[in-house]
């Protein structure tokens, strides 16, 4: 899936790079399409989760990009295909699965990601003629939830993924980081080095929160739900329970049956 993510947002993004509002437009509602028709294959569990990534997303894009111009996007909004590549890209795996931790993840994969991180990072900090403040704290949050994280498995896939969105978006101009922050104290990257640490944050969120939701939807449903009418006379089309009582004088012609 993380090769299906990746193709999917090379040709996004370089169509976007120079289309027109309107092509952004259609390249956001094909990007929906697609999330749909994946989600339509995997669990309640699964699709719960890209519920929540999505909503965080959504926030989170629309406060630090229009409101506070942390990055700016070629026509000054959020492209309608943002919310579902991000939830594509740290949202594929069902939060029943992170229990199981790093049995299931290649330590030298998490080895790999983690030296990458910090080389780029340290770079930011040291090497670059743009300081990188942002990126190495962000880079530091990776870093825990590669260590300590309940999906350590997905961070790394998530690490590779966003870091190659962001590099690809930033080089063909679909958006731009600001030198600094809203206060003018934390310098940043473009892009910042760590930027996949920020998107650990979805993936928790959707690890708490989506068999939160799960349960409020069946508790809804539970709720809406017709009931079996009580008493000697149910409603047609409801049969007896099992073991109901149905001594008294029969109205049928018919022998009784077991139901």
């Amino acid at each position: 899936m993380p090769v299906v993510v990746m193709g999917w947002i090379s040709l996004v993004l370089v169509i976007d790079a120079d289309g027109t509002l309107s092509t952004q437009r259609l390249l956001g509602a094909a990007t929906w399409l697609l999330l749909l028709v994946v989600c339509a294959r995997e669990t309640p569990l699964v699709r719960a989760a890209v519920v929540v990534v999505v909503v965080f997303a959504t926030l989170v894009e629309y406060t630090f990009s229009p409101l506070l111009e942390v990055y700016v996007y070629r026509f000054d909004n959020v492209p309608a295909y943002v919310p579902p590549v991000t939830a594509s890209s740290t949202s594929r795996r069902s939060p029943s699965a992170v229990r199981r931790g790093f049995g299931h993840t290649c330590a030298a994969a998490l080895a790999a990601a983690a030296s990458v991180g910090a080389a780029w990072a340290s770079w930011g900090l040291f090497g670059s003629d743009r300081v990188d403040v942002l990126g190495a704290f962000w880079f530091a949050c990776l870093l825990g939830f590669l260590l300590w994280g309940p999906n350590r498995g997905l961070y790394v896939g998530a690490f590779v993924v966003v870091s190659y969105l962001e590099l690809l978006g930033t080089a063909l101009g679909n958006w731009e980081w600001q030198r600094h922050d809203p206060t003018g104290l934390i310098p940043i990257g473009n892009p910042p080095s760590g930027a996949a640490g920020g998107y650990g944050w979805f993936d928790l969120a959707a690890v708490l929160l989506a068999p939160v939701l799960l349960a409020l939807i069946a508790r809804g449903r539970s709720v809406v739900a017709p009931r079996r009418p009580t008493g000697s006379c149910p409603a047609a089309g409801w049969e007896e329970a099992d073991g109901a009582d149905t001594s008294g004088p029969s109205t049928s012609s018919q022998p009784g049956r077991s139901r």
